[in-house]
């Protein structure tokens, strides 16, 4: 058993043996035995190590790999400025989702359990979101009515919405309606929009090739809340608010391509992807992901390939999920950009407990890490690796970082907040969010546990419906998760995540080590009801 401080070379060696291979009775042999623990990331600590005057939290850099990439002769052509995915879930990653997560710095895969139409559009709407340059989603036209403008703003929460000639976010600039255009105690709710908006003539537009700052100059010299961006023949193509442009100028870490457009990913499965990966490739998605519940299958390897066939290298792709050396070799021959790890240990997934199958997700990490590190070496190639799953606490990313991994993807952790596409309700008087498994009765996504064959159905559940606690938003909690992350970081003399992953110490953990580090022996403030003050 493993015992003591480890170095992270140590605990990427872990010993793996056959069981007894004397043949059985029949001839046969045994099963295969790993002859370690299967171990999960609360099992382990980390420990100090020296922290120059220098290691600062300001000082670190969260930037890491996102695909393939030589290292040491090349720049990565795609990488994250922190590390930090959102899972391919119905309850956790739309289009809202990606554009907030692509402003910290991460990236979001745009959930696949939905038509190639509907996922195209979202992978659309991220990418035409410039930063900040916004595409309206509540737009008018000008036989609509009054009533229409209330629906829309209790639907989207806006007061600006552009007026145009077929009512979508890119027709014919006709005009613009906002709170100063009506008042509901004065105006009767068949009132028609070309009646009471301010019309084309009286707005002060830019055109297309209009920078940010010079947007921002116009925005501010007109004293305007907003700016409407038009092209050549006077049709809408953004909308620039003077609150976007502060936010813009706040958020440094932004995922941008070369076009100052956000970057967002997306999930395939390995059924219909040969119609699915075109149209979102159309679309502009900047990476892609097979959505999958076990990555060593042939059925991944024909999906790599075929987009190998027809895009070469342009379209990257990453796979999952595996958890141990051969499934990573498998991807990784296969032309995987990317691997996903883990194997039910999200929080919503019962795969385990239904089949029998999966990895603690502190050793799958361990052993696909040093997979990847014997595959650079004997090729030259740096595959980064994705740990996808048991992530219950910050730290918990700490420990997949140090471990091997090059990033994580989160799914109950995004899904708590004010972004994600699911439901705030109200459960015993507290604020929950929706959360849902794609594996669960509810998701029904059927291609993620496809093995093949003509069933085309969830014949039984892999994932749970549940709640999370609502969280508020995405910045927020992100900002405080990174901030512990580098804190983690500097304690171990590491200013990088290669350098974290090089200098960091692990060690093992008792189940009284877990227990001695919550709060112990100690009655909580918050949890005491009442105390008396009488004692002095």
């Amino acid at each position: 058993m493993l015992d003591g401080m480890l170095s992270p070379a140590a605990l990427r060696h872990p010993r793996r043996t056959h069981a007894q291979t004397a043949p059985t009775a029949d001839g046969g042999a045994m099963a295969y035995y790993f002859d370690e623990p299967s171990r999960t990331f609360n099992e382990y600590l980390l420990v100090p190590g020296h922290t120059p005057a220098s290691c600062v939290p300001t000082a670190v850099s969260l930037k890491t790999p996102l695909v393939k990439y030589r290292k040491g002769e090349e720049e990565c052509p795609l990488s994250l400025n922190i590390p930090m995915v959102s899972a391919i879930m119905t309850a956790v990653s739309d289009d809202r989702m990606a554009v907030a997560l692509a402003t910290e710095g991460g990236l979001s895969f745009i959930y696949g359990n939905q038509s190639i139409e509907d996922e195209a559009a979202m992978v659309a709407r991220v990418k035409d979101y410039k930063a900040g340059f916004v595409t309206s989603d509540a737009n008018l036209s000008p036989d609509m009515t009054l009533a229409d403008v209330v629906a829309l703003k209790e639907e989207h929460g806006h007061s600006t919405m552009p007026v145009t000639d077929d009512g979508t976010a890119h027709g014919k600039l006709l005009g613009i309606v906002t709170g100063r255009d009506y008042r509901l105690s004065r105006m009767g709710l068949d009132e028609k929009v070309a009646d009471f908006m301010t019309p084309r003539e009286k707005l002060i537009v830019a055109p297309a090739d209009t920078t940010l700052k010079v947007a921002n100059d116009i925005i501010w010299d007109n004293k305007l809340n907003s700016l409407p961006i038009v092209d050549a023949d006077d049709r809408l193509v953004a909308l620039v608010f003077r609150k976007d442009y502060d936010s813009h100028k706040s958020n440094p870490n932004e995922m941008l391509d070369a076009h100052k457009r956000y970057m967002v990913g997306a999930g395939i499965n390995s059924r219909d992807y040969a119609e699915r990966v075109p149209a979102l490739v159309e679309a502009g998605a900047d990476v892609l992901c097979i959505d999958s519940s076990e990555g060593f299958s042939d059925w991944q390897k024909i999906t790599i390939e075929w987009v190998r066939e027809h895009y070469g290298d342009t379209v990257k792709i990453g796979a999952g999920n595996v958890v141990d050396a051969d499934g990573f070799r498998f991807l990784a021959e296969a032309g995987a950009d990317f691997v996903k790890i883990g194997i039910g240990g999200g929080s919503i997934c019962i795969t385990r407990e239904t089949k029998g199958i999966g990895r603690g997700q502190a050793t799958a990490t361990i052993e696909v890490a040093k997979a990847r590190d014997e595959y650079f070496r004997e090729t030259g190639v740096y595959i980064p690796l994705c740990s996808d799953g048991g992530i219950v606490y910050d730290h918990h990313i700490s420990l997949a970082l140090a471990m091997g991994a090059d990033f994580v993807m989160l799914g109950r952790y995004f899904a708590r907040f004010d972004e994600s596409p699911s439901n705030k309700v109200m459960v015993n008087g507290t604020y929950m969010k929706e959360y849902w498994g794609e594996g669960s009765a509810r998701a029904r996504n059927w291609q993620r546990y496809d093995l093949g064959g003509k069933k085309k159905n969830l014949t039984f559940e892999e994932g749970v419906d549940s709640y999370v606690p609502y969280a508020g938003s995405l910045k927020d909690n992100v900002d405080v998760t990174l901030l512990k992350l580098k804190s983690t970081m500097c304690n171990c003399g590491a200013l990088t995540i290669p350098e974290f992953q090089d200098k960091a110490k692990l060690t093992l953990v008792s189940a009284t080590s877990i227990v001695e580090g919550g709060a112990h022996d100690v009655l909580l403030k918050d949890k005491t009801p009442y105390v008396s003050n009488t004692m002095r």
